[in-house]
C-alpha cells in the first residue's frame, strides 16, 4: 500500500496506450494481487486470532478503538486504490499527481497511528 500510488503518480505522466503506460498497468496488478491482496488476508486473519485470544486485548481501553478505526480507514483505502487501478487498466484515470502524492501519504500516518496506539496505549 505504500508503493501502489507512487506508481499512480508516475502513471500518470504516460501517454495512454503507450508502452510505458502498459508496463505501469502491470506493475500495478502484480503489486495489488499478488502482495497487497495476500497481506491484506494474512492480516485480516490473523489480526481478528489475535484479538480473539482471551486476555490480549482489553475492551474497555480506548487506543483499541482508535487502531480498530485506523484499520478500517486502511480498508477503505484498499478499496480505493482497487478502483483507481481498475481506471488507468481502462486507461479512465482523472485524478492528477498530486492527488496520488497525497494518497500516497495516508498509510504512513495511518500506519503511525496504529503503532502509537498499540505501542504507547495512550488511553
Amino acid at each position: 500500500m505504500f508503493y501502489l500510488p507512487r506508481l499512480f503518480v508516475y502513471h500518470c505522466d504516460t501517454i495512454p496506450g503507450s508502452t510505458d503506460s502498459e508496463r505501469f498497468k502491470v506493475m500495478e496488478y502484480r503489486l495489488l494481487k499478488q502482495i497487497i491482496n495476500p497481506a491484506m488476508i494474512a492480516t485480516f486473519v490473523f489480526g481478528i486470532l489475535l484479538a480473539l485470544t482471551p486476555g490480549v486485548v482489553d475492551w474497555s481501553a480506548g487506543w483499541w478503538y482508535v487502531k480498530l478505526l485506523c484499520v478500517l480507514l486502511l480498508m477503505g483505502l484498499h478499496g480505493a486504490m482497487s478502483k483507481w487501478r481498475r481506471e488507468f487498466m481502462e486507461d479512465r484515470n482523472t485524478r492528477s499527481q498530486q492527488f496520488y502524492r497525497i494518497a500516497n501519504e495516508i498509510p504512513t500516518v495511518l500506519l503511525v497511528i496504529i503503532v502509537i496506539m498499540v505501542v504507547v496505549r495512550p488511553f
